[in-house]
């Protein structure tokens, strides 16, 4: 898929585009004559990803203004577009093998359609392809939580330290076992539930008066917060809660 590009469309044609499938821009010029070395390589590439990325050819004599704002200094530069912003870029001529592996680093791994698909089996795959990678252990860790096999579930989230979702799960799930702490039930039942709001303000109604739970039902409020996004109002809202309810 290919197609040129001008000032005029850059905006709808690229970065709204990239949105939904990567866009590889050619920065290129008629007098180039390494962009004429280029431009076909990058067009049979692209080709052979059968319409899993498009190829932008914008030609910077007639559209000097964006190549400036996106920093072209030398052509052929190459820009890939991915979400809206630049995901990867190069410049000057490069041989297929190069510029396949260039093309392949934009498209999503075997890894990332398992667990996008999100069921057990596609996530113990993705695991067993990617073993640290948290967005596969924590929801494979939350299904087997769900059925009681907490063990388990801890074995995994111990792979990802430094992940908050993974704290959060096993600090709940050592709250669980703590027979003597503060009774969380309905709190983790509105969690389970899908109702996020119920269920912090009930974890952040029963930390001040946690004693030596605090910490672990701090873990499990972050985890959720982490899980809900720096931007989320709720989020916001909740961490000047916990901070408050801590300090």
């Amino acid at each position: 898929m290919a197609f040129d590009v001008t000032e005029l469309d850059f905006e709808t044609q690229v970065v709204d585009r990239s949105r939904t499938l990567p866009v590889v821009v050619d920065f290129w010029a008629e007098w180039c004559g390494p962009c004429r070395q280029l431009t076909p390589v990058l067009e049979q590439a692209v080709a052979a990803r059968e319409g899993k990325i498009a190829l932008a050819k914008l030609d910077v004599d007639a559209n000097q203004t964006i190549a400036r704002a996106f920093g072209v200094q030398g052509i052929p530069a190459v820009k890939a577009f991915r979400d809206g912003r630049i995901a990867a870029e190069f410049v000057g001529v490069q041989p297929r093998a190069a510029v396949d592996a260039f093309l392949d680093g934009l498209l999503p791994s075997e890894a990332d359609g398992l667990v996008a698909a999100g069921d057990e089996d596609s996530l113990r795959r993705a695991v067993e392809l990617e073993p640290n990678r948290a967005d596969a252990i924590v929801p494979l860790a939350r299904l087997l939580h769900a059925r009681g096999e907490d063990e388990a579930a801890l074995e995994l989230l111990g792979r990802v330290p430094g992940d908050f979702g993974a704290a959060g799960l096993a600090a709940r799930i050592e709250l669980e076992r703590d027979g003597g702490g503060p009774d969380l039930a309905d709190a983790f039942a509105a969690l389970d539930a899908g109702e996020v709001e119920r269920a912090l303000d009930l974890l952040l109604t029963a930390l001040p008066s946690a004693d030596g739970a605090k910490e672990e039902i701090r873990k499990v409020v972050v985890g959720i917060l982490d899980e809900l996004g720096v931007e989320h109002p709720l989020a916001r809202e909740s961490r000047r809660r916990l901070a408050a309810a801590l300090y």
